[in-house]
């Protein structure tokens, strides 16, 4: 397998072919993810909550992202790496938002950058494109304004809402986004943006119609605590897995049943 690049996610979507991507936020989960053949591997601002245990993406900061960057890079070799860029550093000004994107480029190790907005992101995403950044678009449910918005909220639901959910996607599409991710749309809507678009959509709680669909590596593997989103299925259950061998171990140990002289030296 070669190294992935954008003309690769284009060529999916005109051969009709589904996009498999999945959050990846350190070495060892990134290699599995490859090995698996997942073609793209977002470095997701939501290790705020599965890896650092906030409460919220907006607590996430550049210097966390970098590092978990870095980490799912040496993991892989042909995966194609997507960097989120987390709150408050692409918002403030452009060329703030430019010298950002640079360090996940060069700092990172990522290939592209991923950020939050439609038609609003417009001038600041065309301004990346142009000078060499692949930027994802992100539009729908918005995590980094969950604040603002007064939760985690299915976008698109009205009509009015909904076309402005399809002039987003065409104007990032007009900015040079060399793909799009669908959060929180109802379907019916999605499948529309997705035939309006001659870009890659991938969705995520969006429905079946998106080019691709990405899910959070921890809802997927069962490791998620609490509350699991609808969009969300379990291919496996780690945490009893996780659990069962930590209580063994610890059994064990009590018991002086390890370490046994295969265990030393």
């Amino acid at each position: 397998m070669k190294k992935i690049n954008v003309n690769y996610f284009q060529k999916k979507k005109e051969d009709g072919e589904k996009i498999v991507a999945l959050t990846a936020y350190d070495f060892v989960i990134a290699q599995f993810a490859e090995n698996a053949g997942v073609e793209l591997i977002l470095v997701g601002d939501s290790l705020g909550m599965s890896v650092l245990g906030y409460e919220t993406t907006v607590m996430v900061t550049l210097d966390e992202m970098l590092h978990h960057c870095k980490a799912v890079v040496r993991g892989t070799k042909n995966s194609f790496v997507v960097g989120d860029m987390p709150f408050m550093t692409y918002q403030i000004s452009d060329e703030e938002a430019m010298k950002n994107a640079t360090r996940f480029l060069q700092e990172g190790g990522v290939d592209a950058i991923k950020l939050e907005g439609g038609k609003e992101k417009a001038k600041l995403i065309s301004r990346l494109t142009s000078a060499g950044v692949p930027v994802m678009g992100h539009i729908g449910l918005l995590p980094q304004k969950v604040m603002t918005a007064g939760g985690y909220k299915i976008a698109g639901k009205t009509e009015e809402t909904a076309l402005s959910l399809i002039q987003d996607a065409v104007a990032l599409e007009q900015a040079g986004v060399f793909a799009i991710v669908l959060e929180g749309i109802p379907s019916k809507v999605s499948k529309k943006i997705t035939e309006t678009v001659s870009i890659p959509t991938i969705g995520i709680g969006a429905g079946e119609a998106c080019d691709g669909q990405i899910q959070v590596v921890n809802d997927v593997l069962g490791l998620t605590t609490g509350y699991l989103p609808k969009h969300s299925k379990q291919y496996a259950n780690l945490n009893d897995t996780i659990k069962n061998a930590f209580e063994n171990y610890k059994n064990e140990v009590k018991s002086s049943d390890f370490p046994t002289n295969k265990e030393s030296f």
